[in-house]
């Protein structure tokens, strides 16, 4: 039996400022995975810093949450979409009412994974035309974490009325309301187009349910060279295999057909001025991107597929994940 001390090695840290503290800890809690929450201060230049020394912003503190979570039930790219929900990333000076260096945003990198992590969901959200301001959202490395003062932890808990009364006049809950109007909690059912905002980023919910394309280059499977398939991001329905996967030079995953045909649509898209065909997940009714006749053999064709419409599975991962049966198509393509 795993004892508590691997257990606890095996958990990750997350860190981020999101304004007032008391606000950011209720949207991380009960949240499977999820294995403590603290508010506290970090990114400053003095040591041990009070509830009063970092009000008065000379110390370099932000007011900030640290999340304990453990990797196996929860990754870091949903912590990530957790947070921008809660926040104004596109305010410079703090958050609502609260003003000041101590109130900024910002997400705080404890490795090279998390900053990169963080970096692509900044972009993927700048793309996804949610803001028509910049994001300003600041990502900086990790530093030493002070807790706050007893009475800030869970202070929505201790002191529910006036933490009520506190995030309504902040306009914090006003703006969150206006700017994620749909997002709700999802029931277990199949995903509906609200819950399915709950569990999307920005982007991905832009281009599965509005037709959207994401950046060329900026995406995360157009550079791709790994052995593995590509599934329905929504349903987990197999769409696509890496051994069909091709360098189109387009900036975004590129393959000569699907791994089953029955799996997509195909349908004639008109927007943009343009005449072309459109590739969707039959499963999930999903948008995926476009079909085209300029592909090499053996079929001349080049699916064009947004990335944020997939999930990668790994050879290696195959049998884990369920996909077992779909390891023979490597070894049907002479793959080792």
């Amino acid at each position: 039996m795993e004892s508590n001390q691997a257990k606890n090695n095996a958990y990750k840290k997350a860190t981020f400022g999101g304004g007032c503290f008391w606000c950011m800890i209720p949207p991380f809690e009960g949240i499977q995975g999820i294995i403590d929450v603290k508010s506290g201060y970090t990114g400053g230049f003095t040591q041990n810093p009070t509830y009063t020394s970092v009000c008065s912003g000379d110390t370099g503190h932000i007011e900030a949450v640290q999340v304990t979570y453990d990797p196996s039930q929860i990754n870091f790219k949903e912590l990530l979409n957790i947070f921008w929900k809660q926040i104004d990333p596109t305010d410079p000076g703090g958050q609502f009412h609260d003003r000041g260096t101590q109130y900024i945003t910002a997400i705080f990198y404890h490795d090279e994974e998390q900053k990169a992590l963080a970096e692509e969901s900044k972009t993927e959200l700048e793309y996804s035309g949610k803001f028509d301001k910049p994001i300003v959202t600041k990502i900086l490395k990790a530093s030493e974490f002070y807790p706050a003062e007893e009475y800030h932890q869970e202070y929505h808990k201790k002191n529910p009325a006036n933490y009520k009364s506190y995030r309504i006049g902040s306009g914090r809950e006003g703006f969150l309301k206006t700017k994620w109007a749909d997002d709700v909690k999802g029931s277990g059912q199949k995903p509906s187009k609200e819950i399915l905002k709950t569990k999307l980023t920005p982007l991905q919910y832009s281009v599965t349910q509005e037709n959207g394309t994401e950046p060329p280059f900026k995406n995360e499977y157009w550079d791709n060279k790994k052995k593995g398939i590509y599934v329905d991001l929504i349903t987990g329905v197999p769409l696509f295999s890496s051994s069909d996967k091709f360098e189109s030079g387009t900036g975004w995953p590129s393959f000569t057909k699907p791994i089953d045909q029955a799996a997509v649509s195909e349908k004639t898209d008109f927007s943009h001025f343009m005449t072309r065909t459109e590739v969707r997940s039959k499963a999930s009714d999903s948008h995926l991107g476009h079909v085209f006749e300029d592909g090499p053999n053996p079929t001349g064709r080049r699916y064009c597929i947004n990335s944020s419409a997939l999930r990668f599975i790994p050879y290696e991962d195959l049998e884990k994940e369920g996909y077992g049966k779909y390891a023979k198509l490597f070894s049907e393509n002479g793959y080792s």
